[in-house]
């Protein structure tokens, strides 16, 4: 892993400048595991060039999204067989209680969330699980704009100090992932109610039609 992440940042990233972020993204999100890669080129790339920061999101977005149409489109072909020959019969099942009872959550918060929160098995499911590649692409493009976006800023404001952020927040979210997860999961929770309630709200407050004013 070593010798490839020497050969990314000294061989294909000047070979390709900016393009070979969304090499590297499409590569982590299909067929390699690159955890915290693209967070680093994206944070020290727009430390290095404020100017095009914008650019370094956009292309690990979309790189991100072609490898994860990739598992995407295999899970949907292979079907539930073949997610549990390649993640196992209960690792699947868990992953379907997620789907179950988070819907799109389930997905977009792992592509949010840094490694060590798997990704892989939520995006190869979507597709085994029926979900649409116009929602998945959605899901996937939000979250990970907004995940690569928040980089970027940091990167442009505050230069070289970014990256050791980076690295120091990976450390402290690797001890503190449970609990992370769990708060993530209780506001989505907290956030979901309230938009129902308020829904729910509407559709009561709503006047009911006139029946004299029917026919």
């Amino acid at each position: 892993m070593a010798k490839l992440l020497t050969w990314i940042q000294t061989a294909l990233i000047p070979a390709m400048g900016p393009w070979g972020l969304f090499v590297v993204a499409f590569l982590d999100s299909s067929v390699l595991s690159l955890p915290e890669v693209n967070d680093l080129l994206v944070v020290a790339g727009s430390a290095a060039q404020p100017r095009l920061a914008w650019l370094f999101v956009v292309l690990s977005t979309l790189g991100s999204l072609a490898g994860c149409l990739v598992l995407w489109h295999l899970g949907r072909r292979g079907g539930e067989a073949l997610l549990a020959r390649r993640f196992g019969q209960a690792r699947m099942e868990r992953t379907r209680a997620a789907y179950q009872h988070w819907k799109f959550w389930a997905l977009a918060l792992p592509a949010v969330l840094p490694p060590p929160v798997p990704l892989k098995v939520f995006v190869f499911a979507a597709g085994a699980f029926g979900m649409g590649w116009r929602p998945f692409s959605l899901t996937i493009l939000l979250a990970r704009g907004l995940r690569y976006g928040l980089w970027a800023v940091l990167g442009a404001l505050y230069g070289r100090s970014a990256v050791a952020a980076l690295r120091r927040f990976d450390g402290w979210f690797t001890q503190h992932t449970q609990v992370v997860l769990l708060v993530s999961l209780g506001l989505l929770l907290l956030a979901t109610g309230m938009w129902l309630a308020r829904r729910r709200g509407r559709e009561a407050g709503e006047p009911l039609p006139d029946l004299g004013e029917v026919g």
